[in-house]
């Protein structure tokens, strides 16, 4: 009796390892089905996976905070702003249809609670910077913090330090050609803009090569 109660158990066990089995395999083919069913393509709609989500995790971009960034009407803003020059203001007008020459970004340069703005102005056509500004949020209204205004000139966000490009142009220099460019590097201290940082480029040199200024 111990035998065949043995024999027995050995057919129970073998039984239930086959339904598992089988059950496990549907399962597999269920689940195929369903992906392919979703895109058509499988994984490929999505592109290739992150290296997180091959280890099991599910990557997601980290949400900026709240209420630090407002977009502003880079214009009005200007054409508003009684410290940019009239000339600037002039420059300033459409170039087509509602289109504006200007190039604004937004970025955390005063450490203030809502992101400071750019602006940039720039002539129509050849696209020459004739001014640059940064308004930064001070009790819910923009205050222009920095200017320049020595055309061509330009500005740009580099992490939370402020870059300023100024090309400098000889009497037969092409737009497309500057004989030197400087580029300034200011950070915000003490409630305004220091200059930490400046080198200059001669392109009249062969090579081109880059010189920090005198007493950098």
């Amino acid at each position: 009796m111990r035998g065949l109660t043995e024999a027995g158990s050995e057919r129970i066990r073998g039984s239930t390892q086959a339904v598992i089995a089988v059950g496990a395999a549907l399962a597999a083919v269920a689940l195929f089905a369903a992906a392919c069913g979703t895109g058509g393509t499988g994984a490929r709609d999505e592109g290739p996976a992150h290296a997180s989500a091959v280890a099991g995790t599910l990557a997601s971009p980290s949400p900026s905070p709240a209420g630090t960034h407002r977009r502003v009407d880079a214009v009005q803003l200007v054409k508003k702003d009684p410290a940019v020059s009239p000339a600037v203001k002039r420059e300033l007008k459409a170039c087509s249809g509602d289109e504006y020459p200007v190039d604004v970004s937004y970025g955390d340069l005063t450490g203030g609670p809502v992101d400071d703005v750019v602006v940039n102005v720039v002539t129509c056509g050849d696209w020459v910077g004739v001014g640059t500004y940064v308004y930064r949020d001070v009790g819910g209204s923009y205050k222009n913090v920095f200017k320049a205004e020595e055309s061509p000139v330009y500005s740009e966000i580099d992490g939370t330090d402020l870059t300023v490009t100024k090309q400098v142009y000889d009497s037969d220099d092409p737009v497309s050609n500057p004989s030197r460019e400087t580029v300034i590097t200011y950070r915000w201290r003490a409630s305004r803009f220091a200059r930490i940082d400046s080198h200059e480029t001669d392109y009249s040199k062969a090579g081109g090569d880059a010189a920090p200024e005198p007493g950098n």
